[in-house]
Parts: structure tokens; sequence; C-alpha cells
């Protein structure tokens, strides 16, 4: 099966940074960014290596996407 592109989303909560990967519906934690992001793309690789095909379609085709905003207004 050929992934799209997927995406990391990083945020501070308190004293973590909380990570996502909204097109499959993973998270992960870290004290600091870059933990974060070395954390979720491991729940990610776990995620791809566990699941079957049919469970990663059916991630992927939950309705979530990812685009760029433009504001009208700055």
């Amino acid at each position: 099966m050929k992934l799209p592109k997927l995406t990391a989303v990083i945020e501070r909560e308190d004293d973590w940074f909380v990570a996502t990967c909204p097109e499959l519906g993973v998270a992960s934690q870290g004290r600091t960014i870059e933990e974060a992001e070395r954390m979720i793309k491991e729940a990610v690789d776990l995620l791809l290596e566990d699941a079957d095909e049919k469970e990663i379609e059916r991630r992927l085709n939950r309705g979530v996407k990812v685009t760029s905003l433009e504001p009208a207004h700055a």
C-alpha cells in the first residue's frame, strides 16, 4: 500500500509537547519538541508494522484533511 504524505502536529501542553498524526489518529508526547517528534515517528512506525492494510485504510479514510491556510487578513 502506498501511503499519502503524513503530517506531525506538535503542540506544547504545560511541560510536555504533544504530537499527533491526524491522518492516522496516532498521538505521542515528549519533554522537548525533538523528543515528541521522535516519539510520534516511532508510534506511526509501530502502527504501520502491526496494523493490517484494512485498519490502515480505515484510519486514512475517516474524513481528515490536512491543508495549508492562507488568511485573507494578516
